[in-house]
C-alpha cells in the first residue's frame, strides 16, 4: 500500500466534529495518539523490564496506526499528499546528513 492509497482510503472513515478550522481536530488527535505511543513505550520499561514483548509490540502497532490516521487526515485537510511530505522529509534529512548537521537543534540546520 502506498501513502497515497492509505490517505485516500482512510479519508472514507474521517467523520469528526466541526470545531472551527477543519485541521484542529486531527491536530489534537495526533498529539493525543502520539502520547499514547509514548505511554506504551514507557510501560516497556516500567512493566516489562525493558523488554519489548510481542503483546506490547501489538499495542504500539495499534497506536502507531492511529497516529498514521491522524497524519493522513491532517495532510488531506491541508491539501498535502503524504507522499510529498515523506519525500520532503527525506530530502531534508539527507541534506542534513550530507552537511553533517543530522544532530543538533533547530529546524533550519
Amino acid at each position: 500500500m502506498t501513502f497515497e492509497e492509505y490517505q485516500r482510503q482512510s479519508r472514507k472513515t474521517a467523520n469528526y466534529p466541526s470545531i472551527g478550522q477543519i485541521y484542529i481536530y486531527p491536530t489534537l488527535g495526533l498529539t493525543g495518539e502520539s502520547g499514547e505511543v509514548a505511554e506504551k513505550v514507557k510501560k516497556i520499561f516500567r512493566d516489562d523490564g525493558g523488554v519489548l514483548t510481542p503483546e506490547r509490540r501489538e499495542e504500539i502497532k495499534k497506536e502507531l496506526g492511529d497516529v498514521l490516521w491522524y497524519i493522513a487526515q491532517l495532510c488531506t485537510d491541508m491539501k498535502l499528499s503524504m507522499d510529498e511530505v515523506a519525500w520532503f522529509n527525506l530530502q531534508k534529512l539527507f541534506s542534513r546528513q550530507e552537511r553533517k548537521q543530522i544532530f543538533g537543534d533547530g529546524d533550519n540546520r
